[in-house]
This record gives structure tokens, C-alpha cells and sequence, in this order.
């Protein structure tokens, strides 16, 4: 009686408990590619605009911001004293209209007017911030001190944006994807996001190595990121789309996300 009631269970409950746990499985893989998606997609969405840089496939660059908001321009307070932006030389400090939270700190990196991916990397409109301090309420809300930079000329948008010295820029690397899988039935693959490795002025032609990086997934199958600076008729209107396929125990979850890109200074 005990072994037919064994040999019942083994018959009809093991293939439930199997099927229960292959959905447990494929539930856990698609919440991990969808917090990589996102963690990926916020980064993408507070990105210095137009400063994308994708050696392959597999991988892609880009300066995260921590904040930003408008400087005082030189032409609309001639008399009205206070620190400005004059496009005509070089601007050591200015007064900032918005109030920024969180407050960059002395190190942290302003950003001007970044028409092309290598501007910024190379630190043609990117200065070091030198002190950060409170003027008089008529004048703005705070006050950069920067190390000395010529503000690009012609550029009337009168917006800049901070890049934490803590992070600079930030790599998605897709290293070791492959579908063969080992006798758990995992994938090979990590998705790892390497940050606070400086700025490369030269665009990168491969993936860099991954050493310090921190691991955003594990289990990845494949990956696949695109990236369009002009998917309209102007810059201003780039796409990005992002794709991860991660496997373990022989379940898999494939997720895409696509997103539009501002690359307005």
C-alpha cells in the first residue's frame, strides 16, 4: 500500500513541484533583466546628452549626471553685479538660478553645451568644480567656482549640468554570453557596470575589461545594445534599445527595452 502510494506521488506530484519550480525559475530571471534594464534605462535618461559611445554590440558608454539646472548669462545682468557666464572669455564662477539637490561637491565636474560624444570625454566643456557657496538671494540660489573654461561660444541655451567625480563615466559590459550552457544549466554570461575609471578622450574601439566592475546580472545568454544618435530628422532625437536573455537551470527569460534618448544641451 505504502510503495502504490509512493509510486502515485512520484507519478503525479513530481511533475507539479517540477512545473512549479520552473515558474519560480523564469519569474526570478525576468525580475533580474528587468532591474538590469532599468538600472540601464535610468542612466541613459540623466546622461550628459550626446555622450552615448557604443564600440559594439556588447556593450556601451555614456556620463551619468547627478543634477543641473541654468546659469546667469553676462548679457542680462551688465549692472546688476553677481557672477556670470561671459561667452568672451573665460568664467571662473557663476551664479546658478535653480536650487540643486543634491548639491554637487568640490571635485565634481560641470558640463556645457555637449554637442559631440568626444567633447565631454575630453574635457573641452567639462571643468572641475573649486567651491560651492551661497550669493545674495537677487543673484541666484548658489554659486559655482570653477576651475577657469571658455564657455562654448554661440551657445544661448544657458543650461549646464554636474557630473559626480565619484562615478564619472559609466561602461555596461556584456562579457562571457554564449548559449552553452553548464550542467546546472546556467549561462555563462555577466552583465557588469564599471564606473569611476575617469574619462577615455579617445573613443573606445572594444569593450574594456570588466576588473573592479560591479556585477549587474549573472546568467546572461546573450545581450544586444543599439544605439541612433539621429533617429529623426535631428540629433536631438536619439534611440537606444536594450536587450538581455539570461538562463539558469535550463529556463530562460529575454527582455527588450527601448527608449528615446534627448541629446539636447
Amino acid at each position: 500500500l505504502f510503495g502504490l502510494m509512493a509510486a502515485t506521488l512520484v507519478v503525479f506530484m513530481r511533475p507539479a513541484v517540477d512545473s512549479w519550480l520552473a515558474v519560480r525559475t523564469r519569474s526570478a530571471l525576468a525580475s533580474d533583466a528587468d532591474h538590469a534594464l532599468r538600472r540601464m534605462l535610468r542612466d541613459v535618461r540623466v546622461a550628459v546628452p550626446n555622450s552615448i559611445r557604443t564600440p559594439g554590440t556588447q556593450c556601451f558608454e555614456l556620463v551619468p549626471t547627478s543634477g543641473g539646472g541654468r546659469f546667469r548669462k553676462g548679457y542680462n545682468f551688465v549692472n546688476g553685479g553677481g557672477a556670470w557666464v561671459n561667452p568672451e572669455v573665460a568664467t571662473s564662477q557663476f551664479d546658478v538660478y535653480n536650487a540643486l539637490s543634491p548639491l554637487p561637491a568640490v571635485g565634481d565636474w560641470v558640463v556645457v553645451d555637449n554637442q559631440n560624444p568626444g567633447d565631454v570625454y575630453a574635457g573641452a566643456n567639462r571643468s572641475a568644480i573649486t567651491a560651492v557657496s551661497t550669493p545674495a538671494a537677487s543673484f541666484g540660489q548658489h554659486r559655482l567656482s570653477i576651475n577657469a573654461m571658455q564657455f562654448p561660444l554661440g551657445y544661448d541655451g544657458g543650461r549646464f549640468t554636474w557630473v559626480a567625480d565619484s562615478q564619472k563615466a559609466v561602461f555596461y559590459v556584456c562579457s562571457g554570453a554564449s548559449s552553452t550552457l553548464d550542467g546546472n544549466g546556467d549561462a555563462p554570461g555577466v552583465l557588469y557596470r564599471l564606473k569611476n575609471y575617469g574619462f577615455n578622450a579617445s573613443a573606445p574601439a572594444s569593450c574594456p575589461s570588466t576588473v573592479g566592475a560591479d556585477v549587474l546580472a549573472t546568467g546572461v545568454r546573450s545581450c544586444r545594445f543599439l544605439y541612433t544618435a539621429n533617429q529623426g530628422a535631428t540629433q536631438q532625437s536619439g534611440f537606444i534599445s536594450l536587450q538581455v536573455e539570461l538562463t539558469r537551470r535550463n529556463e530562460t527569460a529575454s527582455l527588450v527595452l527601448g527608449a528615446h534618448v534627448s541629446n539636447v544641451p
